[in-house]
């Protein structure tokens, strides 16, 4: 299903262009060695553009990589330095002369099926290696110390490269068949048809946390995974062709700056449409992950999905049974583990990452964004912050639940309170998170208890969600009898509070009437008697213990209340002035 899907999507792109024909790949080359047609070289071109460490290289389309750990295989007219001009300084000159010797057998091979000038101008200049006229070029220290990747350009081509040569391409495609003819052929289960089938299938790239030289999500290596005698790439019979087409799409989806592409935790995250879609272009955006083009693009998402819920309008009526895919891959030693796979039309996606940006939305501060980005919601559970202490597996987990709308994974609720209590501090991502996962779990198990809201919700009546309120009201006391007071009773008794009430809380209202006797305003002394009765209102007695449930309602309750203590509908400047509007509102 998932190689069919890329498969699919590989044929839709390459008819348009946008993806390289069989055999060829679209690769950055930084050098390019113009030669003339005898094999001089006239110059060595750098193809690098803007400043500094992060210079990119032009994209060229190309053969086809070989594939390649520790053994030596070259490339047709395109490798590194070692492989092209034999120039190594690492002390490896007996493999680099190997390497060289390599890249020479392929230009030779080719030669069988093509006379092309530009292929006898760089054998020519292979044969030659004129390594003064090389090292006089500004380039070559740097081509040389890094062993960088080089091509060869005709110096009256103006952009084409030799290997782009139309003589040179119908050569490569002449091989390319000749050795399918050589193989046996099998049926290809992607194409339905009779191919040759791909002993080893290309190598996927850039997945995070995998070899930098590639990692393969079909492969078979050991004798325990191969059946009925067949070896490698027998076992899944998938045609050269299917299996070049695959992994091409998917690495075009994980390039570098791709926007079909996202990272989730240890998660690398790619999707697609079936055909034109406005979701493949917003999906990212809707998960918080901008664009430094257009920084306001996950403003607009999010408010035309919003809007789509009232006029229907987020698609075009045509577009809304394309299907929709999304890929999560983790590394998993020479292999690429598939973390998730979820496929869905755009018509049934929409509201479920609705959904998902909901359960998530809870009362903030001002300079907070309007909804939180996936990174933020799984870094405010991580130690330290870092997205690099993630939990394995949550990231993914907590992404495939957004989007098919079940209860967040079990481990999220837990984390989230483990650093509340390590760091005695709720905060806005903390609060969404908690939120969200009680309430999946209210609505998808049918629990008597009722959802948490946005803002403060003075008749939830749910035992953790007042004693939480009540904490954040004596906080708020204490506050205001010592201020700039170094540390609150958060800082000292939050974590009991939370778990065990029966021990905290009646030492805690003690403190509470010696606090109170310190105001010297009688109003606010007054509005906080008022707003501890309407909290006691609802509690019955101090539970000697709660369970997890309960302690992240007894966060989002505190938070609840601290958000309704800063906010007030006419801004007043202190908590004299609230009490001040409440009894504005009850004597008008």
């Amino acid at each position: 299903m998932i190689v069919q899907a890329l498969h699919s999507y590989y044929m839709r792109k390459s008819s348009s262009g946008e993806l390289a024909p069989h055999g060829f790949e679209r690769k950055g080359i930084p050098f390019i060695a113009v030669i003339d047609e005898r094999g001089k070289l006239v110059q060595l071109e750098d193809t690098r553009e803007g400043s500094g460490p992060k210079r990119r290289s032009r994209e060229f389309l190309v053969p086809q990589a070989v594939k390649r750990a520790s053994g030596i295989s070259a490339n047709l007219l395109w490798d590194t330095a070692e492989y092209v001009l034999a120039t190594s300084g690492r002390g490896k000159d007996a493999r680099v002369a190997q390497q060289h010797a390599a890249f020479v057998d392929r230009l030779t091979t080719i030669r069988e099926l093509t006379d092309d000038v530009g292929l006898s101008a760089v054998l020519r200049f292979v044969a030659e290696k004129d390594v003064t006229r090389i090292g006089s070029e500004p380039a070559f220290a740097e081509l040389a110390e890094t062993n960088a990747v080089m091509a060869f350009r005709l110096v009256d081509d103006s952009e084409q490269l030799i290997c782009q040569r139309p003589a040179i391409v119908e050569a490569i495609r002449a091989a390319g068949q000749l050795h399918d003819a050589e193989q046996e052929r099998s049926f290809c289960a992607i194409q339905g048809a009779a191919d040759a089938p791909a002993r080893l299938h290309p190598a996927i790239k850039r997945v995070w946390g995998a070899q930098s030289s590639g990692a393969n999500m079909v492969s078979f290596n050991l004798d325990a995974f191969e059946s009925y005698g067949r070896k490698q790439g027998a076992n899944a019979p998938i045609g050269s062709a299917a299996a070049f087409a695959y992994t091409t799409a998917l690495n075009h989806l994980l390039r570098k700056g791709s926007p079909q592409r996202m990272q989730v935790g240890d998660t690398s995250t790619v999707f697609w449409a079936s055909g034109p879609s406005r979701m493949e272009e917003d999906f990212a955006a809707l998960f918080g992950v901008g664009s430094e083009d257009n920084p306001d693009h996950r403003t607009q998402a999010v408010r035309n999905l919003y809007a789509s819920v009232s006029n229907g309008l987020y698609v075009p009526q045509a577009d809304r049974d394309t299907e929709f895919f999304v890929l999560g891959l983790a590394p998993n030693a020479a292999r690429v583990a598939v973390r998730f796979w979820y496929r869905a039309t755009v018509a049934d996606l929409a509201p479920t990452i609705l959904q998902h940006l909901e359960d998530f939305t809870i009362s903030k501060p001002d300079f907070a964004p309007e909804h939180l980005s996936m990174f933020a919601l799984l870094n405010s559970i991580a130690l330290l912050g870092r997205a690099d202490n993630v939990p394995p597996n949550l990231g993914g987990d907590v992404f495939r639940s957004a989007l098919s709308g079940l209860p967040y994974p079990a481990a999220l609720l837990p984390a989230a309170i483990r650093r509340i209590r390590a760091e005695r501090e709720v905060g806005h991502p903390r609060a969404a998170v908690l939120k969200a996962c009680l309430n999946r779990q209210i609505r998808h198990r049918h629990l008597d208890a009722k959802e948490l809201h946005v803002n403060l919700d003075r008749e939830n009546r749910d035992p953790g969600y007042r004693l939480g309120r009540l904490f954040a009201a004596l906080e708020r006391i204490q506050s205001a009898a010592q201020p700039g007071i170094n540390a609150t009773i958060r800082d000292r008794y939050y974590g009991a509070a939370s778990s065990s009430p029966s021990s905290v809380f009646p030492v805690l209202l003690r403190l509470k009437n010696h606090h109170l006797s310190k105001l010297d305003n009688p109003r606010l002394s007054g509005w906080f008697e008022k707003t501890l009765m309407e909290i006691f209102s609802a509690i019955e007695s101090f539970p000697a213990h709660l369970p997890l449930a309960s302690q992240g309602m007894f966060a989002v309750g505190y938070y609840h209340q601290q958000q309704d203590f800063y906010a007030s509908r006419a801004k007043p400047t202190s908590l004299a002035d609230q009490s001040n509007e409440s009894e504005k509102e009850k004597n008008p």
